[in-house]
């Protein structure tokens, strides 16, 4: 039998029938391709509403927080009203809990003392003279220039090398006492969570305050404050039992609530996500029952709530 010695041509149906069978693949490749990118992009388009979602069910919720917060403090005459307290509630799917308390509990930068300015850093750590160091520079940056004196402040900031002199002024917020000269970062990342701008007084009220700002009270003994911090759940709020519990300290103690009161609210969606907030109202008596005077979003929810969590009285 004879072989074809050349190869057999392919039939142009054959070839056709292969381009075609090559581009179906490739178009079927594609729309995978553009499933799966439609596929992302649905999931990640679902994330992004369910988080405005959130935000926009939290802008509704935290003002509904601090309203009620407010209705509860002047719905009582000053002298009755509670230096601290909590109370919860759901609404719109979500479980809301609120705590507030007296910005009294804290140490204010434009009205406390030099002696308990330098105590509280002694107290977080610094040394006797650099804690008085310290407490100095914060009190030349509040204090407006005498005008027959020599502005030292000034020249102490120029002769650091500092691109900006003090305030001489009270401060504006507490952040602004990062600017103070020399202050370690890390001291004042631990002074951060005791003290304020709001409270408008030289004393604290030690019955709310945390154990470092009581230990700050001129005349604070170590074992006046051990006394004192054991026996504080169980004392009342009156003048007498105050001043018998804090013994020479009392000078710098209050029991007047201030009109500037923090309040943290945290909100628990169904869905799991959590939302937290903290903030600081003055209290009216005019048409609006309060004036926002600090707003934080998204702080650290543990350790705001441990902030809010010395037990209210």
């Amino acid at each position: 039998m004879c072989r074809d010695s050349h190869p057999r041509e392919s039939d142009p149906d054959d070839r056709e029938g292969g381009f075609v069978l090559v581009a179906v693949l490739w178009l079927l490749v594609s729309l995978a391709g553009l499933a799966g990118a439609l596929s992302v992009y649905l999931v990640s388009t679902a994330q992004r509403l369910s988080l405005d979602d959130a935000r926009l069910r939290s802008a509704a919720l935290v003002p509904a927080g601090l309203e009620l917060a407010a209705y509860k403090l002047l719905a009582l005459p000053k002298p009755q009203r509670p230096a601290a307290g909590a109370f919860s509630f759901r609404l719109d799917h979500a479980q809301v809990s609120v705590a507030f308390r007296s910005e009294a509990a804290r140490i204010d930068l434009n009205h406390a003392s030099k002696q308990m300015l330098a105590a509280l850093f002694e107290g977080l750590g610094a040394r006797a003279d650099r804690a008085g160091e310290y407490a100095e520079r914060i009190v030349g940056w509040r204090t407006p220039p005498a005008e027959t004196a020599a502005d030292a402040g000034r020249d102490l900031y120029r002769t650091a090398g500092a691109n900006y002199m003090p305030r001489t002024a009270p401060f504006a917020n507490v952040e602004e006492l990062r600017l103070v000269l020399n202050l370690p970062p890390a001291l004042v990342d631990k002074a951060m969570p005791f003290v304020t701008v709001f409270s408008g007084r030289s004393e604290i009220d030690p019955l709310e305050a945390a154990p470092e700002v009581v230990a700050a009270l001129p005349g604070m003994t170590p074992d006046q404050l051990k006394s004192f911090l054991e026996q504080r759940a169980g004392l009342r709020r009156d003048v007498r039992s105050l001043n018998a519990a804090l013994g020479p300290a009392r000078a710098a103690a209050t029991l007047e609530v201030a009109d500037a009161v923090r309040v943290w609210i945290t909100i628990g969606f169904d869905g799991g996500r959590r939302a937290a907030t903290e903030a600081v109202i003055l209290l009216g008596d005019g048409d609006d029952p309060y004036r926002v005077l600090s707003w934080r979003d998204d702080v650290d929810a543990p350790g705001m709530l441990k902030q809010a969590g010395r037990a209210p009285r």
